[in-house]
């Protein structure tokens, strides 16, 4: 996963199907689609303070606390439990990602409002040249 976070393979369960993608005749007879799910809710791999984040960041993606990711884009069975794996890693090192630092406000410069101001003034002497004046 990242440099603190190993999850075993015991902790990750394979479920294999039949595939409705590429394979032509064979597609008929190969369990190639992979579904992998890891239960996060309950891993004992996690920190709490993990295991609360990835659940929070992927509240919409589990199922009873398990995150289900599932691959049938290959041929082979063994490159789609790859693909699966990866997939299954990349969404997890993004759940876990620690939060942005908030953003300082800052102020702008004297040359910034002296530039807002004076496009002000250009758009209002537009906007006044164009009215119509009884003379």
């Amino acid at each position: 996963m990242n440099s603190w976070l190993l999850i075993p393979a015991g902790e990750l369960s394979e479920r294999f199907s039949r595939s409705s993608g590429p394979g032509g005749q064979g597609v008929n007879t190969t369990d190639s689609r992979v579904e992998l799910s890891f239960d996060v809710a309950r891993s004992p791999s996690l920190t709490e303070t993990a295991r609360l984040r990835a659940a929070e960041r992927l509240a919409s993606r589990l199922s009873g606390g398990v995150l289900t990711v599932a691959s049938s884009g290959e041929r082979s069975q063994l490159m789609n439990r790859e693909e699966a794996r990866e997939r299954l890693a990349a969404i997890l090192r993004e759940a876990l990602a620690p939060p942005r630092p908030p953003r300082v406000a800052t102020k702008p410069s004297r040359g910034a409002r002296e530039r807002r101001l004076e496009n002000k003034r250009r758009r209002s002497a537009t906007k006044r040249n164009r009215r119509w004046t009884a003379d």
